[in-house]
């Protein structure tokens, strides 16, 4: 029997999850088809990998000395699909991602033309929700992927920047500020806002870059929390409160003079757009491949 890969993967997510359960719900096997798996492992080197017992499994020490082995070929077979997606022009399957708001409304639909046009045999299928609700899909094995536009904090996940952006300040067209070139922070701040709910990735990059800025977020004039991107320009070009959204979601209506951007003074709200998926997960080579374009691409050309 040779050793492969596949028992090194899912040993790996045995003693990363600490449960042959909870290994299988990740992996989308029987419980009894891990344990197997695991068992033809230990048969292989000869020696107990695993520890079991009622309440949890620990890694013996032939099993914590093969651990950074089966992390590196893990990773391995990731560095070797991405290369590999380069290549993969003829590539058929589904790619199936979850992607907050922002992106989802925006930036994706701009992108996804081209990538179909290289990919043609990929189906896409993609969710659109803010970033806890991905979080949430991702850990319960109802997505692969997501596309977020802030960073989190999960012991589970995978993060890589893919993209960048920058949120702009946007008043309605007869707001004072309106015809300003540009315009301090702490003067904006005296404004009425509308902004976008708890939760989402926007409104976690603004108060992010308010508190760089030694700003409270708590104190401003909140005077309205929406659900959508589309709603929150909806409310600033109707004058009920200014508000900080993505550059590319205003394109259209700046364009049609409805809504006016201004540039804060010396201070941007650059941010990166993130891809986050399991630890444990391999990803599906349509996924692989559409990150890849994501990052060797010059997107601005389509944005």
């Amino acid at each position: 029997m040779a050793l492969n890969f596949h028992q090194l993967h899912i040993f790996y997510t045995v003693a990363e999850k600490g449960s042959f359960s909870a290994a299988a719900a990740a992996l989308h096997m029987t419980q009894p088809a891990v344990t197997m798996q695991v068992q033809s492992l230990e048969d292989y080197f000869g020696t107990k990998l695993l520890q079991r017992s009622t309440k949890k499994i620990e890694l013996t020490e032939a099993g914590r000395a093969l651990m950074p082995y089966a992390q590196r070929s893990i990773e391995l077979i990731r560095e070797t699909d991405a290369q590999m997606s380069k290549f993969t022009t003829q590539l058929k399957g589904r790619l199936q991602l979850g992607a907050s708001l922002t992106i989802g409304e925006y930036i994706l639909p701009r992108l996804l033309g081209p990538f179909g046009q290289q990919f043609p045999h990929i189906a896409i299928s993609m969710k659109v929700m803010n970033t806890t609700q991905i979080m949430d899909e991702i850990v319960n094995h109802q997505l692969n992927f997501g596309l977020i536009e802030a960073p989190v904090n999960h012991p589970d996940m995978h993060m890589e920047a893919v993209m960048s952006d920058e949120l702009m300040l946007i008043v309605s067209k007869s707001h004072p500020l309106a015809d300003r070139e540009e315009v301090e922070l702490a003067e904006v701040l005296k404004y009425p806002f509308v902004l976008r709910e708890q939760g989402s990735g926007t409104r976690q990059v603004m108060e992010d870059g308010l508190r760089s800025r030694n700003f409270d977020p708590a104190d401003m004039k909140i005077i309205m929390e929406l659900g959508s991107t589309g709603a929150v320009k909806s409310a600033v070009e109707a004058g009920l409160g200014v508000s900080f959204v993505s550059a590319s979601s205003v394109k259209h209506e700046v364009a049609l003079d409805l809504i006016r951007t201004i540039p804060i003074k010396g201070a941007g709200f650059k941010r990166q757009f993130y891809s986050i998926y399991l630890k444990s997960a391999l990803l599906p080579i349509s996924a692989v491949t559409f990150l890849t374009f994501l990052r060797e691409r010059d997107l601005q050309q389509w944005l």
